[in-house]
């Protein structure tokens, strides 16, 4: 829909019209201290919580309590096999097969995990190809890699950097990167939505690029899983991870998850740090057998799960099954672009949505610039009840989440906005 008005009655008409809107009413909404809703637009730093979080995670609390250790056989939901409860919604909002996909660890642990086994540096090829302004943590990750290996991190590592005035990766760019260096990269690791742009690359375009150059392809999809459709295993990428604590509301610094395409499922030859929870399951306690290796994805697990933790990625991915992955999408669509309508309209001199106008290119987020910034616009928006994201130097982030944001907060944010400017 392109046909987008200015006035608060059209903004109540388009909440009227959304089939979704109830989903609100399923999420704890921050407060001023005057008990009013604060206009939150930073779930893609922490999603909201769900009001069924709590239910869930005192389930599994009452059977610790009641059961002890009988809980991992006996509870409600057996311990020992939690996990999988996650897995087949997990692997629709990512597009993957049930086998490609497991909930473990922590992000940049992941990350790690997969390049041990998808990182595999020769003399001749050992470099590693990241998107120039990459998470830190994604950085410091390949870096040490690098490092680890015996390489020099700063000759090792290979930047698809932005033109010069231009904050968007460009694909030309990178394909001429891989035509002059494709022979000497072993791994190509970018990030699926940028951070700080809120760019959502074409992975099939990458993967088929860094692969016709014989690279190992992966993508850090922190700030992709939950808000765009991803398409892992149609995009042909060798893995993937992301975090659950962000479009996925499970709570900070929750678990992550990890991608591995299929054709490596029985691949047994890869390397890999190995724990007990990637052995056989059906000899798993007999504690004295040699290795027996799980295919798919819960074959690079190490340890049995966290339970708390899954239980609250459990009622989050409860809510957005209820809802709908695919309807999200569509109105992350119609509220980013009603967004991105009503900043535009403000005709400012002073901010720039730098964020992809074609919405096949961003999720939710839109990264709003602020000429000669010094953080004051932010802060005066944080006083004014609108919590939103601040990134140096020169960055607002605002995501206008679907399951529980509404056409009128976005209204009412650009309202204070326009006020403060």
């Amino acid at each position: 829909m392109t046909n987008y008005k200015l006035g608060l009655d059209f903004a109540k008409q388009l909440d009227d019209q959304d089939q979704l809107s109830d989903f609100r009413q399923q999420f704890h909404i921050p407060k001023d201290k005057n008990g009013k809703d604060l206009i939150y637009f930073c779930g893609n730093s922490l999603g909201l919580q769900p009001k069924i979080t709590k239910t869930y995670i005192d389930q599994e609390l009452q059977d610790w309590a009641n059961l002890g250790v009988e809980g991992h056989t006996e509870g409600k939901n057996p311990w020992l096999h939690y996990h999988e409860f996650l897995t087949d919604t997990m692997a629709n909002i990512v597009g993957a097969k049930p086998i490609e996909v497991v909930v473990m660890n922590s992000l940049t642990a992941n990350l790690h995990f997969m390049m041990v086994s998808f990182y595999q540096p020769t003399p001749k090829r050992y470099k590693i190809l990241i998107e120039g302004d990459a998470f830190p943590s994604d950085k410091y990750a390949v870096e040490s890699q690098l490092r680890h290996h015996g390489y020099d991190d700063k000759d090792g590592l290979i930047l698809w950097k932005a033109r010069k005035g231009e904050e968007l990766a460009n694909y030309d760019d990178l394909e001429t990167i891989l035509n002059e260096h494709g022979d000497e990269i072993a791994l190509v690791m970018i990030g699926g939505v940028n951070y700080y742009t809120g760019q959502f690359f074409d992975l099939k375009r990458i993967t088929d690029l860094g692969h016709k150059h014989g690279c190992v392809v992966g993508f850090d999809c922190a700030h992709g899983a939950g808000n765009v459709q991803l398409n892992l295993n149609d995009s042909g990428a060798d893995f993937a991870v992301w975090c659950t604590y962000k479009y996925l509301n499970s709570g900070p610094g929750s678990l992550s998850g990890a991608f591995v395409h299929e054709r490596h499922a029985n691949n047994k030859d890869l390397n890999r740090f190995t724990g007990w929870w990637s052995h056989n399951k059906k000899t798993r306690f007999r504690m004295r057998d040699e290795f027996d290796q799980l295919p798919g994805a819960e074959g690079w697990q190490l340890s049995n799960p966290p339970i708390l933790s899954m239980a609250a990625i459990r009622a989050s991915l409860d809510v957005i099954k209820e809802a709908g992955f695919d309807k999200l999408c569509e109105k992350s669509k119609l509220l980013t672009g009603y967004f991105e309508f009503l900043i535009n309209q403000l005709n400012n001199k002073d901010i720039k949505i730098i964020t992809p106008s074609d919405p096949n290119q961003r999720g939710c987020q839109l990264s709003i610039q602020v000429k000669n910034a010094d953080k004051s616009l932010y802060d005066k928006l944080t006083n004014a009840g609108v919590i939103t994201d601040w990134r140096e130097p020169d960055v607002i982030r605002c995501a206008p989440i679907p399951l529980y944001n509404s056409f009128q907060d976005v209204y009412n944010m650009v309202e204070r906005l326009k006020q403060l400017l």
